[in-house]
């Protein structure tokens, strides 16, 4: 791999935890746990080596309510543990630790694990990673829209780079490259502001199998892309 064009952002999309569960005849917690405890820290430690600065990853859907109460339940255990955990390893490491979504849903423990932890590590400069957190792509920008009500803002002054204000995401540059595993071909309203001009990358791996080596195929498919966001000279198509 070179080390150069390094995308600033990546985000990734965490699918098929379950499925590896299934697969390896376990219940349906422990793809998750296996996902959290074991793929979460290579892949951190991996993109800060790369030098990339922000990395965002979607731990719970708003859809995600859906599933049964157990494993909603398993999945609450397993953030009370990483929130406690981990939050020491990744303030060690020089992460700074953020998150999307609208948390105030989930039991008030979690709640303030989840801002214990961006306090705690809110000085650190080594890489930015963000955790969406009953993150849901149009409930975001519904939330984002009543806050630009709320703050009066006019029609006038409201413009992209306005809105965008308002949205969890705010500081934080747009994603360079999606990553989703698992096999999936949709976003599934993943970053839906954020990604128009994000690479996409899928892969069949499954999450809890989504190594540091896979996660540079990811980066080395990226590198050979060429990002004109919109522009770029006619000739660039003509064959040489």
């Amino acid at each position: 791999m070179k080390m150069e064009n390094i995308p600033t952002h990546v985000a990734i999309i965490m699918d098929g935890n379950r499925r590896w569960a299934a697969k390896n005849g376990l219940g349906a917690v422990a793809g998750h746990e296996r996902a959290a405890k074991k793929a979460i820290e290579p892949l951190v430690e991996r993109a800060a080596k790369m030098g990339i600065s922000y990395l965002t990853f979607w731990a719970f859907s708003t859809e995600n309510w859906k599933r049964d109460k157990q494993e909603v339940e398993g999945l609450f255990r397993i953030f009370r543990e990483v929130l406690g955990d981990k939050i020491d390893w990744l303030n060690e490491k020089g992460v700074k630790v953020r998150y999307i979504g609208d948390i105030e849903k989930f039991p008030a423990d979690i709640c303030d694990k989840v801002k214990q932890g961006i306090e705690k590590t809110k000085n650190n400069t080594a890489i930015t990673v963000s955790f969406a957190l009953n993150y849901g792509g149009r409930d975001e920008i519904l939330r984002a829209i009543k806050k630009v009500l709320a703050a009066g803002v006019t029609d006038g002054e409201l413009t992209e780079e306005r809105f965008s204000q308002f949205l969890d995401t705010a500081g934080i540059p747009d994603p360079d490259l999606i990553i989703r595993t698992g096999g999936q071909l949709r976003l599934s309203g993943y970053l839906p502001w954020q990604s128009i001009y994000a690479e996409l990358y899928f892969t069949p791996v499954l999450f809890p199998d989504f190594s540091p080596a896979e996660f540079d195929k990811a980066i080395e498919e990226y590198q050979q892309r060429t990002r004109r966001f919109g522009g770029g000279k006619f000739k660039d198509y003509k064959k040489k």
